[in-house]
């Protein structure tokens, strides 16, 4: 007699039920996001079934897939059941959705607003568990000349030298620029530091006839301008 305690495999499913084959037969609107990973990952483990495995991950990550997003392939490794290869196929589908969802918003060639700021960067600095600092170099007319990774840092800070912004303004012959970084945190308050740094290259940028157009602070949930503010009248 079976015991009714027992696991039944996803072979054991009646057919509509089982992910590729509700993919198939209903369209891929008609999967839950457990069964989705569920069919990037393959297999479970000997207790639990492909979609049982994916949904104690999406429920570890309080069913986000943008958290589930920032994990790494150690994260991932963590769960019985998943390996370095299921993990990175996991991270690697996330991120196309990502990419996907970018592409939707073509990224702004002229920068006329804070918005065009972020939509330009934020693909660069969403998702990120360290800091990262930016910079968006402009030309005549407000034209995107190019943007630049500067420094990179851990979770809380990331040093910048302004003699190196200004090197680079130099190089790309800007005459504006956009200071941008990301707080993992997820605050949109700039910190001290934070201010002190736009107050010394707006002064310097002063000297050099290239100005400072704006520094963002970019976290998951969005964006803090400091030209929006008032903060860079000086």
């Amino acid at each position: 007699m079976d015991n009714p305690e027992n696991k039944i495999g996803i072979k054991a499913w009646v057919e509509e039920d089982r992910p590729r084959e509700k993919l198939s037969g209903q369209g891929r609107r008609a999967l839950t996001d457990a069964e989705l990973i569920a069919i990037l990952i393959g297999s479970g483990n000997r207790n639990e079934t492909a979609v049982e495995l994916s949904k104690r991950v999406l429920h570890h990550y309080q069913n986000d897939l943008n958290k589930l997003g920032k994990a790494s392939i150690a994260d991932l490794c963590n769960f019985k059941g998943i390996g370095e290869a299921k993990a990175i196929a996991i991270i690697a589908a996330l991120e196309i959705g990502r990419r996907r969802n970018e592409q939707e918003a073509p990224a702004p060639e002229f920068l006329e607003s804070s918005r065009d700021g972020y939509n330009l960067i934020k693909r660069h600095l969403v998702d990120l568990t360290h800091e990262e600092f930016w910079i968006i170099f402009i030309g005549r007319s407000h034209k995107v000349i190019t943007l630049e990774m500067v420094s990179r840092g851990g979770l809380s800070q990331t040093i910048v030298d302004p003699k190196v912004i200004f090197r680079l303004a130099l190089q790309h012959q800007a005459s504006g620029i956009v200071l941008v970084h990301n707080h993992p945190s997820g605050s949109l308050k700039p910190s001290n530091d934070d201010i002190t740094l736009t107050n010394r290259a707006v002064d310097a940028g002063k000297l050099l006839n290239i100005q400072i157009l704006d520094h963002l602070i970019i976290t998951d949930q969005g964006y803090y301008s400091f030209a929006d503010e008032g903060l860079l009248m000086r």
